[in-house]
């Protein structure tokens, strides 16, 4: 028996419990509310996506070709076309989730205004993003069974009892729009008790995995930035932990916490790590600090000193009283970070790199499972990068090792749309094409994500429409690049009524109020020319 089938018989029961007075109770239209929403609260959906990304998890340990994808979110209504869009395409949700980005909620989100993302944006508007994409993602469902719904009184009303059993198995195997969402909490907002703070609300809101990074937290940087500061690895392992004990109160056990390195790009540290032993976590972070030996004569007033077997080393410090690291450290840094992360709590990696090449990422996860084999990462596949050109430069250096005539070609300038139709950039665009599927392979990359890709969207189609709007085009501008397409594409945007919730609206108000219920959906919609 389907659950749509027994909330029905159980309905019934209950209103045959309640007398004359529920006598205007259908138990079926109840039990479709109920299909309509699946999740009642946040915890719910948390719970539900943590346990798919498990799985999710554990075929990709078994095999690299299930690796996983999402798409940047900086509002409800984006994440739910994603969705739609993605069960329209391809048949099912399946290893595709979403992206709440911490950049476009600074950008975008902010009471401010637009900001960097350097966290100076409201934190809470964090939690209240991540709300508003289920809300939306549960309202595609609702939007979906209740045009199965109206289709399955259809085909009762014509005794066509073969389409009405088709459509009621479409009912009760339905695939919800509800996906995981990976959540960026950035530094964790303050100390570790802001952290776990703010973790606790944003699992509530529904996320089941939260990314937290290495920086320090009222000196965050966009990770494709200059100036990155790091903290010594306990700061940050008692920020996991403190992630760790949010998920662990509100029930979600099986709740993913990615840790990001951004140590690649981040040549300084605010603070000298506490050390007690030699060798350490704390002296080994130390130990990257770009440092001179001196005397005790050469010490001026407030200088900072390490005793490192006997000798005495002046770490460098800069007119901000930040500490510099070795120049070419970073990956070695990188692999401790991801190690250390790995062995107190984190389940997944994210190290930020400055451009896309798999064989980079691949060397330092190769590195990071010789200790930990089952090492995994979420790979930020950022805007940030030109693509063109570095795969385009990528091929170009492969060319020139293997002694092939290069001549042709100036590898600064490979842009240059002049190269387009060239074999040079189509080689580039087939590594571009198979990136994800050769990182997911050789360079042990669970997740690929663009964080910011409806910003660039958005931006690009606003610039079409406006230019010819507003230009010779006229209104042909947005019927030929905008309604037609969706006509003839079949988005379900160009009824936007319905996709607002109109014909929900129309069903509840049959529900509530018989034949009296005034619908918007009659003959004069013009959504009906559509």
């Amino acid at each position: 028996m389907s659950k749509y089938t027994n909330d029905i018989k159980e309905v019934t029961a209950l209103r045959q419990a309640q007398g004359s007075k529920w006598e205007a109770i259908n138990p079926e239209y109840a039990a479709r509310m109920r299909a309509q929403n699946k999740f009642k609260t946040g915890l719910d959906i948390a719970k539900y996506t943590a346990k798919i990304m498990r799985e999710d998890m554990a075929n990709y340990d078994a095999d690299s070709a299930q690796y996983t994808q999402s798409l940047g979110c900086w509002h409800g209504f984006i994440g739910q076309q994603k969705l739609i869009a993605i069960k329209k395409h391809l048949g099912s949700t399946k290893r595709r989730y979403l992206y709440l980005s911490g950049w476009m909620v600074a950008a975008l989100r902010s009471e401010f205004g637009p900001l960097p993302d350097q966290s100076m944006h409201e934190k809470t508007s964090v939690a209240s993003l991540i709300e508003e994409l289920y809300t939306f993602l549960r309202q595609a469902d609702a939007r979906e069974l209740g045009g199965l719904f109206r289709q399955l009184d259809a085909a009762r009303a014509a005794d066509d009892q073969k389409t009405a059993a088709e459509i009621q198995a479409k009912i009760d195997n339905h695939e919800t729009h509800v996906v995981p969402i990976i959540a960026d909490i950035d530094a964790g907002f303050g100390n570790e008790e802001a952290t776990y703070l703010l973790a606790k609300k944003m699992i509530e809101a529904g996320a089941c995995c939260i990314q937290i990074e290495n920086q320090v937290s009222d000196e965050k940087q966009c990770g494709h930035q200059d100036g990155k500061v790091t903290v010594p690895h306990s700061d940050f392992l008692a920020k996991i932990q403190a992630v760790r004990y949010a998920f662990l109160e509100l029930g979600v056990e099986d709740g993913v916490i990615v840790a990001r390195t951004d140590s690649l790009g981040a040549g300084l540290t605010k603070q000298i790590a506490v050390t007690n032993t030699p060798g350490d976590l704390g002296d080994q972070y130390n130990s990257f600090l770009d440092a001179e030996e001196v005397s005790p004569a050469d010490m001026k007033n407030g200088d900072v000193v390490l005793n490192r077997n006997g000798k005495l080393l002046r770490p460098k410090r800069l007119a901000s009283g930040l500490f510099q690291f070795k120049q070419g450290s970073g990956e070695d840094r990188v692999v401790l970070d991801c190690i250390t992360s790995l062995q107190n709590g984190a389940d997944l990696l994210w190290i930020e790199t400055e451009k896309p090449h798999v064989g980079q990422i691949a060397s330092m996860v190769n590195k990071i499972r010789a200790t930990v084999p089952d090492a995994k990462l979420v790979y930020n596949n950022s805007p940030s990068f030109n693509w063109t050109l570095n795969f385009r430069q990528q091929v170009f250096d492969a060319m020139t090792e293997a002694g092939q005539d290069v001549s042709s070609y100036e590898r600064a300038k490979l842009m240059d749309e002049r190269y387009d139709s060239t074999e040079l950039a189509k080689l580039a665009d087939e590594k571009i094409q198979s990136f994800q599927r050769d990182a997911a392979r050789e360079a042990g990359i669970f997740h690929h994500l663009i964080t910011l890709p409806t910003y660039h969207t958005a931006a690009l189609s606003t610039d079409n429409l406006a230019k010819g709007y507003f230009g010779e085009q006229g209104m042909l501008a947005y019927v030929e690049g905008v309604q037609r397409k969706e006509i003839r594409q079949g988005i379900a945007c160009v009824k936007h009524q319905n996709m607002a919730g109109s014909d929900m609206g129309d069903d509840h108000k049959e529900y509530f109020s018989g034949d009296a219920a005034l619908k918007a959906s009659g003959k004069d919609n013009t959504m009906n020319q559509f």
